[in-house]
């Protein structure tokens, strides 16, 4: 724009200098007489417009855009805000690239632990390999050892010894543990102690051949004073639970025990268990109920607190509930078998106490206060509560010429399956062996499990509940046991 600028003013300045010129030459009678505009233009000083950056006293100008800053200079208060916006942004760079260094820090450090474990596993592979080999080799052997003491009907059970050893076999089966991973990963719940699991059917499987081993059903003799007679021996009532077992009356023991593991270890290996060796050094059958799928829940000794407790900083506290099972759980907090009667609870006793210089009789005494609280002796015999007994009864408010014959009333004498209980029933020719045992079952609180009614002599079985009494001769009187069925 410049250059253009500066060409056009050389045109126009030559253009106006030809024209003076022109005008001069036919007109100089007029230069003397009258100045035109032509000649107040001519007098003034030309500049040349070809060199504008010659200036005044021969000096250059330079040309430079003009400057957009002006002379007033900022105040204080601009200053300090200029200041403080640029400390504002270079504090957030510096707490932003602190953030960044230091997950860059860890993510060092993790990749350092993986570098070091990848290198220390390349060393000690060698190592693991020789023991993966010999354990291998050593399992291979216990094996092959077990096997040949099989084919010879027989079983390793260890020592005492093997107790000490068992913690070195217990650190080796750790390292074991640690170098067989899965997929090359260390699995957390691989180490952490399950609960033992109990192979119900092995363990009913084991005690029915223990039971023929005892001789279950047979009779021994057994010496008493004066003589011999021959008694089968008593079972051993035992409950299987899905928590835990109940031997004899109780009390309940759960499978978090050790000796209720031991026990059980002892039914799965095939032997009797080994603290009931010092009282039935010859064995002893058992009487088992499977209740594998009940949860056995023991009563507490207390009753919770029925309401909300309240803290010294005056926050409440509720209740403590029960433990709640899932729905379809069966739960039971009764125990099986049956109480003991005051003849058993007196047997349990000392006959005789001397204290003080006396001899005082224990069961005597304790047997007259318990009998004084029930209200009636026990003595073992128990009358069952019949119709027929109930007409006795009545029979005899009514006076005696007017009372009716009792030529179709049987008595029934019929021991129970321990022989410690004789029950008495007075029914009727025509009923039968069906009502026979409703009667007997309301008599027997809890009966332990299903029974047959026998004869000894002669030997029978009535297993027909639809036979009356007269039917199978059981008139005018009879005498019967409990026997036990078995399965």
């Amino acid at each position: 724009v410049w250059g253009g600028s500066c060409q056009l003013a050389v045109t126009l300045s030559n253009t106006v200098n030809n024209g003076v010129e022109a005008l001069a030459r036919p007109r100089r009678w007029l230069v003397g007489t009258m100045s035109s505009p032509l000649s107040t233009l001519g007098k003034l000083r030309k500049v040349s417009l070809t060199r504008p950056e010659v200036q005044h006293n021969g000096r250059r100008v330079v040309p430079f855009k003009g400057s957009f800053y002006t002379d007033t200079s900022p105040n204080d208060m601009e200053l300090m805000s200029t200041m403080m916006s640029r400390l504002t942004e270079l504090e957030q760079r510096v707490r932003a690239q602190a953030r960044e260094i230091s997950s860059k820090n860890k993510e060092i450090t993790v990749l350092e632990e993986k570098v070091k474990t990848l290198q220390q596993a390349k060393v000690d592979e060698p190592k693991r390999k020789h023991e993966l080999e010999k354990y291998l080799q050593l399992q291979n052997q216990v094996w092959e050892m077990e096997k040949f003491l099989n084919d010879y009907g027989m079983t390793w059970v260890g020592d005492q010894g093997d107790e000490n050893n068992n913690e070195d076999t217990t650190e080796e089966e750790e390292e074991t543990n640690e170098i067989i991973l899965s997929n090359g990963i260390w699995q957390p719940d691989d180490t952490i102690l399950k609960p033992p699991q109990i192979d119900f059917d092995l363990i009913l499987e084991n005690i029915r051949e223990l039971n023929v081993l005892a001789g279950e059903g047979e009779a021994k003799v057994e010496h008493v004073t004066g003589g011999a007679v021959l008694r089968r021996p008593d079972p051993i009532p035992l409950t299987l639970f899905k928590n835990g077992i109940v031997m004899f009356n109780g009390p309940f023991r759960s499978f978090k025990e050790p000796s209720t593991q031991h026990c059980m270890q002892d039914f799965a290996d095939g032997y009797f268990p080994s603290e009931l060796q010092s009282k039935f050094p010859d064995g002893i059958p058992f009487q088992v109920s499977d209740r594998r799928d009940v949860t056995f829940q023991e009563r507490k000794l207390y009753a919770d607190f029925p309401g909300v407790g309240q803290t010294i900083d005056g926050s409440r506290v509720s209740s403590v509930s029960l433990v709640q099972y899932p729905k379809g759980v069966q739960v039971t907090s009764k125990l099986p078998g049956q109480k003991l009667t005051v003849e058993q609870f007196l047997r349990k006793l000392p006959r005789n106490v001397i204290k003080g210089g006396k001899v005082i009789d224990i069961r005597e005494e304790i047997g007259d206060s318990l009998q004084g609280q029930s209200g009636k002796r026990s003595n073992g015999v128990i009358l069952i509560e019949t119709s027929s007994l109930i007409s006795m009864k009545e029979r005899l408010k009514v006076k005696e010429k007017n009372r009716s014959s009792l030529d179709t009333i049987t008595t029934l004498r019929i021991k129970s399956e321990n022989g410690e209980q004789t029950y008495i029933a007075k029914m009727l020719f025509s009923e039968t062996v069906r009502e026979l045992r409703q009667y007997l079952d309301h008599s027997r609180s809890q009966p332990l499990v299903d029974y047959d009614i026998v004869s000894s002599f002669p030997q029978q079985v009535y297993s027909d509940l639809d036979k009356t009494l007269e039917e199978y001769g059981l008139v005018p009187n009879a005498m019967l046991m409990l026997q036990a069925c078995k399965h």
